[in-house]
């Protein structure tokens, strides 16, 4: 399914939208120089896209704690936990909860090997964890320095190291890199070429506006577009954009930064020894020192982790996991997931991204099945069992049995049973192929290999060739069936 984003609106009145998806694969890249509304720009995409999918933001100058309000975001002060950012990190993914990494107050070389740290701790962790999470980076220069700066040497290393790893590789780990910078020149090309889409906003040096033209593939005459554009316009490009380069004006945001544009405010009347007073003399408010505000604990911090994440401002949903009906619910949108182009031969995490995504849109409250349980309702809805249409005995015997495989194989020995036990013919290489969720007829043969070796099965084939599978266990067997059908898309 798609899920579009809107940016804003283009310079023809047309809505400008990102596809989601399509951006969890493809990575974006954003420049625009300080005033341009990159952090604008950033704030909308993070607004428009939590109810969908996970989000971190590498945040060095505090501006988007305020995310934590309305949308659920847990701050990590980096300052508070150095030693245990890697813990954190981990338990961001294995959570699946959003959060703002909050580097200000940090001088730069801690704030590069506190961001090294924290992006290592996501992009290890466990295979089954691998859930898509957006990744946005401010300042991004500041991580991923073209040439070496005043920063510690070590420091840089890590961190662009670190950069690499989340542009370059993080795409089959479920993390999708959105990195901003002031300036594409100091910004390092290996992490600036693996982004495939781009919104490119002001900037006036000759060499920034080159590398932008040369990456939205327009002439070097025209690279005089990046001067003019006003505050909060964006020339975009890219397959989760756009196919040609478009102005995109980029619309209003829910929450506000702690920074912002300076403002002209009228100066206080004082003048003489009024004004040199109020220099050298301790005012009333400074006879007692303030104490700091207490910073939160690594404790704390993590206590929040554990929590499951608040779930943004929707409309109100039923209940379905609470429901008698649960689970011809969940069969519904098992059988309504099938029904998409190859949906049975994609992995396993994003297939259970989308089943959690319908879920919203139809409105399920609550926490929904884990990824164990959806990989075995999964597997069996790939089966295409339908209505099974037996005395219930025998095919809670069939599942029983079922149940010693493993959850990946037991849709394809609950396909044959059905055939056994209704005296169809036994399914085809193809069939059982598309059951297991690949196309090789070859993988299929060998999965029943593996069930034979086992003793779950046993296959024979008549006089024509044709092959015949024996459940031993409930003592049924398919009717003849051809073997070499091609799979079923």
């Amino acid at each position: 399914m798609t899920i579009s984003i809107e940016l804003g609106a283009k310079a023809n009145g047309q809505r400008g939208v990102v596809d989601l998806e399509e951006l969890l694969a493809t990575r974006l890249l954003v420049q625009g120089n300080s005033g341009s509304g990159k952090s604008h720009l950033l704030r909308r995409l993070l607004e428009q896209s939590a109810p969908w999918v996970q989000q971190c933001v590498i945040d060095p100058e505090g501006d988007f704690v305020t995310l934590a309000d309305q949308f659920g975001h847990v701050v990590v002060d980096a300052a508070s936990c150095e030693r245990d950012l890697a813990t954190i990190a981990d338990r961001v993914r294995r959570h699946r909860v959003s959060v703002v990494f909050n580097l200000e107050g940090l001088e730069v070389d801690r704030q590069m090997r506190a961001a090294a740290l924290f992006l290592n701790g996501l992009f290890e962790a466990e295979r089954d964890f691998w859930y898509p999470m957006l990744v946005v980076v401010d300042e991004a220069q500041l991580f991923a320095p073209a040439a070496a700066s005043d920063a510690d040497e070590e420091a840089r290393r890590q961190s662009l190291a670190a950069m690499t790893n989340l542009m370059c590789r993080g795409r089959k780990r479920g993390l999708a890199g959105v990195i901003a910078t002031q300036r594409l020149a100091k910004l390092a090309k290996n992490v600036a070429a693996e982004a495939s889409n781009f919104l490119m906003g002001r900037t006036f040096l000759d060499i920034d506006m080159a590398r932008a033209a040369d990456l939205l593939g327009m002439e070097r005459r025209q690279a005089e577009t990046f001067r003019n554009l006003d505050r909060g316009h964006f020339v975009s490009l890219g397959p989760a954009i756009g196919r040609k380069p478009e102005t995109v004006r980029i619309g209003p945001v829910q929450t506000e930064g702690r920074g912002g544009s300076p403002k002209l405010t009228p100066l206080p009347e004082t003048h003489g020894d009024d004004a040199a007073g109020l220099i050298f003399r301790r005012g009333p408010e400074e006879t007692q020192a303030r104490a700091p505000a207490p910073a939160a604990s690594v404790t704390d911090v993590l206590a929040q982790l554990a929590q499951a994440r608040p779930e943004p401002a929707v409309p109100a949903r039923i209940d379905l996991f609470a429901d008698a009906d649960r689970d011809a619910a969940i069969a519904g949108i098992m059988t309504e997931m099938m029904a998409e182009p190859d949906a049975g031969f994609q992995p396993i995490s994003l297939l259970y991204q989308d089943f959690l995504v319908r879920c919203r849109i139809a409105r399920v409250p609550g926490e929904p099945i884990d990824l164990p349980r959806f990989r075995k309702e999964f597997a069996i809805a790939k089966a295409d069992l339908g209505e099974v249409g037996f005395a219930s005995a025998d095919w809670d015997q069939a599942t029983l049995v079922a149940a010693s495989l493993p959850e990946d194989v037991r849709g394809v020995f609950l396909l044959i049973a059905k055939a056994a036990l209704s005296k169809a013919p036994c399914p085809s290489d193809g069939e059982i192929a598309k059951a297991y969720g690949t196309r090789s007829t070859g993988r299929a043969r060998r999965l029943l290999t593996y069930m034979e070796e086992r003793g779950f099965i046993a296959c024979a084939s008549d006089l024509r060739g044709n092959r015949i599978v024996m459940l031993p266990d409930v003592g049924w067997q398919t009717a003849p069936g051809p073997v070499d059908m091609a799979p079923v898309n």
